[in-house]
């Protein structure tokens, strides 16, 4: 299955968003400016780092998306790799989650597990 086909399939398995709380960074200046807002607004954020062709955060984006509606007050963020090359080329594991609170990073996640990540997301809303 191509990159393209995988991608299409997983975004229309992924649950709708119901706050508008939750962006996709789809290139590196998106992504920089997603960072900025982030650091600027001091919104509590989570971001996560993955991959459309690793089999891992296929499975945790669903539940990433999902968890979105219960934390209203946190920003969500999807950023694919691929995508943002530039500017993820800190990211050396996919998934990886990074936690931000009054604009600076403060936690870091990796790996997935639907209830570790709502622990995390619990913790920094």
């Amino acid at each position: 299955m191509e990159a393209s086909d995988k991608k299409k399939r997983l975004e229309e398995n992924t649950p709708v968003n119901r706050h508008g709380n939750l962006k996709t960074a789809s290139s590196d200046e998106n992504l920089l400016n997603i960072l900025n807002h982030i650091k600027s607004s001091k919104t509590p954020a989570v971001i996560n780092y993955g991959a459309s062709w690793c089999g891992v955060c296929s499975q945790i984006l669903p539940a990433f998306c999902r968890l979105s509606n219960n934390f209203p007050k946190l920003s969500f963020v999807y950023a694919d790799i691929d995508e943002c090359p530039e500017t993820t080329q800190h990211i050396r594991y996919t998934p990886t989650f990074q936690f931000y609170r009054d604009g600076e990073r403060v936690d870091e996640m990796f790996g997935a597990g639907e209830e570790r990540l709502h622990d995390r997301l619990w913790l920094h809303s």
